[in-house]
């Protein structure tokens, strides 16, 4: 499993990044490999990191938000891809424990929150001619 981590990716080919190469932020050592795969995988024509945002409406407090999608990605084929970042474990429903542990319905809230931004993520994409996918560890080769 990924370990929660942060910091300032330096690219290698800061000309393939749009928006400033010095400030590239990352969250997770997930988004960390990501980063490194699009900077230095030539079919990768160009990728930003949570430069655009998306509205959506939160189901838990039905209000409007921002969503900041992880990548936005042009490949040398001319495929636009919004790519979010998750770990494995919070791409589908919670189990309900037979307690139900703070933990438990923290994980559950965020779910539903996350699924909210993916819909409107959809929606975005369908609109402008892009790809939403959810990448996860597996897809990253990390385990």
């Amino acid at each position: 499993m990924a370990k929660s981590y942060k910091g300032i990716y330096r690219p290698s080919y800061p000309k393939k990044y749009v928006g400033d190469p010095n400030r590239i932020v990352y969250r997770s050592l997930l988004e960390r490999r990501f980063m490194l795969y699009c900077d230095r995988t030539e079919d990768v024509v160009n990728w930003a990191s949570e430069e655009i945002s998306i509205p959506y409406i939160s189901p838990i407090d039905k209000k409007l938000h921002r969503y900041y999608p992880d990548f936005i990605v042009k490949t040398a084929k001319g495929r636009k891809l919004i790519i979010e970042i998750k770990p494995y474990r919070q791409t589908s429903q919670p189990k309900a424990p037979k307690r139900k542990t703070k933990a438990y319905l923290r994980e559950q809230l965020e779910y539903i929150k996350n699924n909210a931004k993916w819909k409107a993520a959809k929606a975005f994409c369908e609109d402008k001619g892009f790809e939403f996918k959810i990448i996860t560890e597996k897809e990253l080769g990390v385990y």
